[in-house]
C-alpha cells in the first residue's frame, strides 16, 4: 500500500517529536546553566536554552520565542540579573507560576566580590593566594593613578562597570565545586516541580558530582605545571577558576565587555605587560579578537583563546566538561610554550 500524504505527516511528526514527553518544561538562560540543567534531567528531559550559539549574555536581546517559552515554563535557571540582565524585566512579568531560580544564591556557593579596574588594578583585593606576587605589587605602585585612569576611559553610565558594595562576580561556574552547588539547587527544585522523577534527578546529580570531582582533579594536575606564569584575559571573567586553581591573572584588557578601551589605556596594558613578563593575552571568540594584537605588539606575549560561556560549544550535558578541560588545555597550551 503506498503511502498517503496523511501518513507522511504523522510518521513526519512521530519522529520531529521530543524524545521525553513528560518531562517539565524547563528554561536555562546559558549555556554552562543549561549543561548543568541537561545533566540533572538526563534521560527525563531536555531544557530549553535561551542564548544559543555564540551569542554572549552580556550583549544579548531577547527574541519571541525566548518570551513564549518562558511563559511556558515550569522552571528557569539563570545565574542572577548582575550577568543575564537582559531578563530581568522578563521573569519580572512572568505571569505563568514559573520557579525562578536565581543560581548565584544556591547554597554553599562560593561567591568572590567583583573586581573593580579590572586592568591590573584591583587583582589583589580579594585573591588571598597570590598576596605579595607581582600583580599584587603592581597595585600597591598603581592604585590611585590607576582607578581614577579607569574611570575616564569607561562611561560612568555603563551598567557593569559601577558595582555597589557587595556585588560578586558572576562567573560562578567556573569553578567546579560551584557547579556542585548549582547543581543541588537545580535537583532540588526540579524534584518540587516533578516529583514522579525525584529520584531519577538524584541519581544523575550523584553522578554529575562524580564527574566534577574527577575534572577538579584532571584540571588541577593541567594548570600545575603553569601556575606560575602570569598572563591576561580579555575581560575579568576568570577569577572563579584563578581562585580555584592558582593560576596567576596578571588583569584583563576590560572589566565589560561592552565598554572597549581607548587607545591610551591599550597603550598602558602593552606596558604593563612587559613590565609583569605576561607570557599570553587570551581573547574570546565573541568580542574583537583585532584589540588583542593591538596589546601585544612589541611585546614577547603570545595570543590565545579562552571561551567561559562555551560560545564555541555545542550545547548538552558534556558542555560544562569540554568547557572547563578547554580552558586548562589552552592555558597550558599557550603559557607551557611561552619563554
Amino acid at each position: 500500500m503506498r503511502s498517503t500524504p496523511a501518513l507522511l505527516f504523522a510518521s513526519t511528526v512521530l519522529l520531529s517529536a521530543p524524545a521525553f514527553a513528560d518531562g517539565p518544561n524547563v528554561v536555562a538562560s546559558i549555556k554552562p546553566v543549561h549543561s548543568l540543567v541537561a545533566s540533572i534531567m538526563e534521560g527525563v528531559g531536555e531544557p530549553l536554552l535561551i542564548v544559543e550559539g555564540g551569542a554572549s549574555p552580556h550583549t544579548y536581546n531577547m527574541k519571541p520565542s525566548n518570551a513564549a517559552a518562558l511563559q511556558e515554563a515550569k522552571a528557569v535557571f539563570w545565574v542572577g540579573h548582575g550577568l543575564e540582565a537582559f531578563l530581568d524585566k522578563p521573569l519580572k512579568a512572568l505571569g505563568s507560576g514559573a520557579k525562578v531560580v536565581e543560581l548565584s544564591e544556591s547554597p554553599g556557593l562560593e561567591k568572590l566580590k567583583f573586581r573593580e579596574g579590572g586592568a591590573f588594578e584591583a587583582h589583589a583585593h580579594n585573591d588571598e593566594g597570590h598576596e605579595g606576587e607581582t600583580h599584587g605589587a603592581e597595585e600597591a605602585a598603581h592604585d590611585g593613578h590607576e582607578h581614577e585612569h579607569a574611570a575616564e576611559q569607561e562611561p560612568a553610565n555603563d551598567p557593569e562597570h559601577h558595582h555597589a558594595e557587595g556585588d560578586f562576580d558572576m562567573h560562578m561556574w567556573l569553578d567546579p565545586m560551584n557547579a556542585k552547588a548549582m547543581a543541588a539547587e537545580i535537583e532540588k527544585t526540579l524534584s518540587e516541580i516533578d516529583p514522579d522523577n525525584a529520584a531519577a534527578y538524584a541519581a544523575n546529580r550523584v553522578k554529575l558530582n562524580e564527574r566534577l570531582d574527577a575534572l577538579d582533579k584532571h584540571l588541577a594536575a593541567t594548570v600545575a605545571p603553569i601556575q606560575d606564569k602570569p598572563f591576561v584575559v580579555f575581560h575579568d571573567a576568570y577569577q572563579y577558576f584563578e581562585h580555584r586553581y592558582k593560576v596567576r591573572v596578571a588583569g584583563s584588557i576590560t572589566v565589560s565587555p561592552e565598554v572597549l578601551p581607548g587607545a591610551e589605556r591599550l597603550s598602558e596594558i602593552r606596558a604593563k605587560i612587559k613590565e609583569l613578563g605576561a607570557t599570553c593575552v587570551f581573547a574570546e571568540p565573541q568580542f574583537e579578537p583585532k584589540l588583542i594584537n593591538v596589546v601585544i605588539e612589541g611585546t614577547q606575549a603570545k595570543p590565545g583563546t579562552l571561551d567561559p560561556e562555551a560560545a564555541t560549544l555545542d550545547a548538552g550535558p558534556d558542555l560544562y566538561f569540554q568547557l572547563m578541560e578547554n580552558i586548562g588545555a589552552s592555558l597550558k597550551s599557550c603559557l607551557a610554550s611561552a619563554s
